[in-house]
């Protein structure tokens, strides 16, 4: 059965929404635990009814226009007191029309939203230059990452988390619709950070040099003229 954002008969796209201060994009796996009475009723009767809700960013304590529809894959944990270990998969994007702050007889809040078009085709050639650029600041960074796909068939959703974003960064790439935008957003972004960690890895190596014994060749006089 497919999932359906929970509905009211008279809100036409109406979503309940769990804001948080995080990106979530469509295809993207996250887990959450679930501890206020609000979130546990709103996680209770979308996974008993099989829906989804909506997970709006919040950034400086303000929930922004887009967020991600988001399903319950699965109920992993129920704690004693109530509580409850969650995973969800981001579904696709919606942008909100009108914040419902207050449903009757439900502790949660919602939203009207409409769910944009989107172009998801991207430029195989510009990704593969992407994940390259990707790699080099992994390697600086001593990180290692294994995406599992070939670099073209790579989205940026996948990579968007692994590149060094902050989180309005990672929300402006949230709002750019088109694949091949979100490509160039990563790439300029990459250009732009990988000379400042190199310059940085740069640094901490002179900064471990300083105070060991230098092994260094005496200036020749007889170059003087």
């Amino acid at each position: 059965m497919s999932l359906v954002p929970c509905t009211f008969a008279f809100m036409t796209n109406f979503i309940p929404i769990f804001p948080l201060d995080l990106v979530v994009y469509p295809g993207e796996n996250l887990n959450l635990h679930i501890f206020e009475p609000r979130y546990k009723q709103l996680i209770s009767e979308c996974h008993a009814a099989n829906k989804a809700f909506g997970v709006p960013t919040v950034i400086e304590n303000k929930v922004q226009d887009f967020g991600s529809l988001v399903e319950i894959t699965e109920l992993f944990k129920v704690h004693d007191n109530g509580e409850m270990d969650i995973k969800t998969k981001g579904v696709r994007i919606f942008r909100i029309l009108e914040m419902i702050k207050e449903v009757p007889d439900k502790l949660y809040s919602g939203a009207i939203v409409n769910y944009p078009d989107t172009y998801e085709k991207g430029n195989p050639d510009v990704m593969r230059k992407v994940m390259t650029s990707i790699r080099d600041l992994h390697r600086l960074l001593k990180v290692s990452k294994d995406f599992k796909k070939e670099d073209s068939e790579v989205t940026t959703y996948e990579v968007a988390h692994h590149v060094g974003l902050s989180l309005g960064e990672e929300y402006e790439l949230l709002g750019l619709l088109d694949e091949r935008q979100r490509q160039e957003y990563l790439k300029r972004h990459l250009n732009k950070v990988i000379p400042m960690v190199n310059s940085m890895e740069q640094l901490k190596e002179k900064i471990k040099l300083n105070g060991h014994f230098k092994n260094l060749g005496g200036f020749d006089w007889k170059e003087i003229k």
